[in-house]
C-alpha cells in the first residue's frame, strides 16, 4: 500500500505471539531438514531429554521413540563415544562442529552418525533451544571403507609385484628362479597354489609350492613337448590356458585325461597356465596356478601375468647364458693355467688361484714355472686386466709369449721388453702386469723383473719378512718401446719368495702397505712353524678369501731344498 500523503510504499509488520505454538515455528526446518536427507531433533536441558522432530525419514526411522531421555539414548551410543554426545548438548556455543558417534539400532546394528547442535531462539523474544540434525553416514562410511580396503589391496598388490619384479631381475640360478616363482607367484596373484615347468632337453621339469603337493604332478614331471595336455600345449604353442574346471578340461583335452592329475582341478576349482616364452622362441617352460572352481582373471591380470612370465623367461635366458659362458670359462681357465711341474731341481714350488665371487668364475690371474735352457727355472705370476673370457685369454696369449721368448732370452727383463710389444701389436685394449723371476738352483741366485706387478714378500725361518720391490717398467700393452730393468740377488735356503697378484693384497679397506705387511706376517709365521711351501700357499690363499676379496687371487710360494 501506499502512504497517501507522501506516496511511498509501507510494508505492515504483524507480530504474532507463537509461545503456545512452537509447532508452527518448527515447519521450515523440518522442511530443510528433510530436503538436506536430515534428521531433527531438538534437547531440553532443563528435562535432560531428546524430542525427535523428523525430517528425513530413513533417518527418523532410526529413532522410535519421539520423546527419549537422554539417559536411555546414552546406552545406545557407543562406550567411546558417550563423551562427545554429552558435549554435543552441553556446548554453549551457537553452533557446534560435525561430531561422529556410532549408534546401535535394535534391527540393523550398528550406524555410523554425523551429528552437530545448533542454539536458536524460537521467534521474535520467544524461547532459546538446542536443535540437533543428524546424518546418517553408514553407507557412506562403508563404501569409504571399502574404497580404503581396496586401495590398500591395489598397493600392496602393486608392491608384491614389484618385489617379485626385481627379485626375477636379480635371480643368479635356476634354483634363485625356481624359489622366487614358487613362494612369490601365488601370493601375488590370489591363487591357492602354484608349479613351475621348465623345458630341459625337450621334456618337463616340475616343481611345486606348498599349495600344490608334489604327487599331485608326479605324472607331469618328465613329459615331452607334444604331450596332449595343457601344460606342453601353453610351452609349445606360446598361448595361455584358462581352465574353468574338470568338465571344461575333459572337453578341452579329452586325449590327456589323466594328466596333470591334479586335485586342484576337480569340480571345485580351475587353473591358469602362462607360457614363458613366446611362440617362435625355444620354448622355456610355463608356470600354472590354482584356483577356485569357475575363476577366469580379468584381462588386467591376464596382462600381468604374461608379463611377470615374460620376465621370468628372460631371466631364465639370461641364467642359462651365463651359465655356459661360465662353463666356457672354466674349461678355458683349466686349458689356460699350466700344471706345475712335479719336480723342479733344487726347487720347491706352490701355486693357488681363485676366481673372484663376481661375474665369470675367470679371470686374468695367472702363474707358471718351467725350466729354461741350461737349468735355470722360470717363475712368473701376473694379472690381465678384467674378469671374463677376453682377460683369460690374454693372460693365455702374455703367458704363451713369455714362455716363447725365455727359451732365446735368458734375461727376465728382455722377456718383458719383447712380450709388452707383442702385446700391444695384438691386444691394444688390454694390459697386464707380471714379476719374472730367473732361478738357478744351484747357487740360489735369482734375477728378476716387473712390469708394474705388485711387489714381492721374502719370509725367512725366524718369522721376520721384507718387501723386495723389484725393478723393470710399467704394465705390459701400454707404453710402446719400452725398456725393462731387472736386479740379481741370492735366494738363501731359509728364505721363502712369495709372490701374489693384487688381489691378495688388496680390497675393499685394505691398502697395498696394508696388505702386504699381513701376507708378509702370515708366510713369516708358516715358515718359522715349519710348513712347506704347499701349506705356506694354502694358508696365504685362505686368508685372502676370509677377508671377502672381490678380486681374482693368486699365490706362488718358492723355496730352495
Amino acid at each position: 500500500m501506499k502512504d497517501a500523503a507522501t506516496g511511498e510504499h509501507l510494508v505492515w509488520v504483524h507480530s504474532l505471539d507463537a509461545r503456545n505454538d512452537l509447532t508452527s515455528l518448527l515447519i521450515p526446518f523440518r522442511m530443510a531438514t528433510t530436503a538436506g536427507d536430515l534428521g531433527l531433533w531438538m534437547y531440553s536441558s532443563r528435562e535432560h531429554s531428546l524430542e525427535w522432530l523428523g525430517g528425513a525419514p530413513a533417518v527418523a526411522d532410526l529413532f522410535p521413540d519421539p520423546t527419549a531421555p537422554l539417559s536411555r539414548v546414552m546406552p545406545s551410543v557407543h562406550p567411546d563415544d558417550r563423551g562427545a554426545l554429552q558435549q554435543l548438548v552441553s556446548s554453549v556455543s551457537a553452533r557446534s562442529p560435525w561430531t561422529r558417534l556410532r549408534y546401535l539400532t535394535e534391527h540393523d546394528g550398528w550406524h555410523e552418525l554425523a551429528a552437530q547442535t545448533l542454539r536458536i531462539q524460537l521467534g521474535y523474544g520467544g524461547p532459546e533451544r538446542i536443535f540437533g540434525v543428524v546424518r546418517d553416514d553408514t553407507k557412506y562410511e562403508k563404501r569409504k571403507k571399502r574404497a580404503r580396503a581396496a586401495l590398500a589391496a591395489e598397493r600392496q598388490r602393486a608392491k608384491d609385484t614389484a618385489d617379485f619384479s626385481s627379485a626375477l631381475i636379480t635371480a643368479a640360478t635356476e634354483q634363485e628362479l625356481q624359489q622366487v616363482v614358487l613362494t612369490r607367484l601365488a601370493a601375488t596373484f590370489g591363487a591357492c597354489g602354484a608349479l613351475l615347468a621348465l623345458v630341459d632337453n625337450g621334456r618337463l621339469r616340475v616343481s611345486t609350492d606348498a599349495g600344490i603337493a608334489l604327487w599331485e604332478v608326479a605324472t607331469t614331471h618328465g613329459l615331452p613337448l607334444n604331450h596332449p595336455s595343457p601344460i606342453p600345449e601353453a610351452i609349445r604353442t606360446g598361448k595361455p590356458q584358462f581352465i574353468l574346471g574338470r568338465e571344461d578340461y575333459m572337453s578341452r583335452w579329452p586325449h590327456g585325461a589323466g594328466f596333470p592329475r591334479i586335485g586342484r582341478l576337480g569340480c571345485d576349482y580351475a587353473g591358469t597356465i602362462t607360457p614363458l616364452s613366446e611362440a617362435g622362441n625355444p620354448p622355456l617352460g610355463a608356470w600354472a596356478m590354482a584356483y577356485g572352481k569357475g575363476y577366469q582373471p580379468s584381462l588386467d591380470e591376464q596382462t600381468l601375468m604374461s608379463t611377470l612370465a615374460d620376465l621370468a623367461g628372460q631371466a631364465l635366458k639370461r641364467i642359462r647364458s651365463q651359465q655356459a659362458r661360465v662353463e666356457l670359462a672354466t674349461a678355458l681357465q683349466q686349458t689356460m693355467l699350466p700344471t706345475l711341474p712335479q719336480h723342479l731341481p733344487g726347487l720347491e714350488v706352490a701355486a693357488r688361484y681363485r676366481p673372484c665371487h663376481g661375474g665369470l668364475d675367470i679371470g686374468g690371474d695367472w702363474y707358471d714355472a718351467f725350466v729354461m735352457p741350461g737349468g735355470s727355472i722360470a717363475l712368473e705370476i701376473g694379472d690381465a686386466q678384467g674378469h671374463d673370457v677376453n682377460a683369460a685369454a690374454l693372460m693365455g696369449q702374455v703367458r704363451l709369449f713369455m714362455r716363447a721368448i725365455a727359451d732365446e732370452e735368458r734375461n727376465p727383463a728382455t722377456v718383458l721388453t719383447r712380450t709388452n710389444e707383442l702385446v700391444l701389436t695384438t691386444a691394444p685394449a688390454r694390459f697386464a702386469s707380471c714379476s719374472l723371476l730367473h732361478i738357478d738352483p744351484r747357487n740360489g741366485q735369482v734375477t728378476g723383473a716387473s712390469a708394474g706387478h705388485v711387489p714381492i714378500l721374502c719370509a725367512r725361518r725366524d718369522g721376520s719378512h721384507t718387501v723386495r720391490q723389484l725393478p723393470g717398467g710399467p704394465v705390459l700393452g701400454v707404453v710402446p718401446d719400452t725398456d725393462y730393468r731387472e736386479e740379481t740377488f741370492t735366494l738363501d735356503k731359509d728364505i721363502a719368495l712369495v709372490l701374489v697378484t693384487d688381489g691378495v693384497v688388496e680390497g675393499p679397506g685394505l691398502t697395498l702397505e696394508a696388505g702386504l705387511e699381513r701376507v708378509g706376517t702370515l708366510a713369516g709365521a708358516a715358515i718359522r712353524d715349519g710348513l712347506n711351501a704347499e701349506e705356506t700357499a694354502d694358508r696365504i690363499l685362505d686368508s685372502a678369501v676370509a677377508v671377502d676379496h672381490l678380486d681374482d687371487v693368486a699365490v706362488l710360494v718358492i723355496r730352495r731344498t
